[in-house]
């Protein structure tokens, strides 16, 4: 595949389409199985109140996966991402309701770089609070 945006179509402040991203808890159970990673924070209220978290939150790794699918989208490649970090700076809090929690995810070209690379910033919260910091991406377009 490559990535159907080319280089010179985009200018430093060109938005990405937004996305929200629903997490329940069965989303949990189905990534944990998935990734392996059965912390019971993730899928137990009660351990998860005991260590004193406000009730099960999501896997980072999870959190990180949905928000870099708002640069998959737009490039219409995986293979484009040549970087991407995160910082995890709040849980994605999970109630044991219907609904459960909802990731909003922008992004922005915050920057063009050499070889057809550009650098886009992400913007993910959950609950009004900003739930990964320095969210980064380096993408080659076409």
């Amino acid at each position: 595949m490559t990535a159907k945006i080319t280089y010179d179509d985009v200018e430093v402040g060109t938005e990405l389409p937004a996305q929200s991203f629903p997490v329940t808890r069965a989303t949990l159970v189905r990534y944990a199985g998935a990734s392996g990673d059965f912390n019971p924070i993730h899928w137990n209220e009660k351990f998860a109140k005991e260590v004193g978290l406000p009730d099960v939150i999501a896997h980072g790794m999870f959190t990180m996966a949905e928000a870099i699918r708002v640069v998959t989208d737009w490039t219409g490649d995986p293979g484009a991402v040549v970087e991407y970090g995160v910082r995890f700076t709040k849980p994605v809090v999970v109630p044991n309701d219907d609904q459960g929690a909802l990731v909003e995810v922008s992004g922005k070209v915050a920057a063009k770089l050499d070889d057809n690379t550009v650098r886009v910033d992400l913007t993910a919260t959950s609950a009004g609070q900003k739930v990964l910091g320095m969210s980064r991406a380096v993408v080659r377009l076409a």
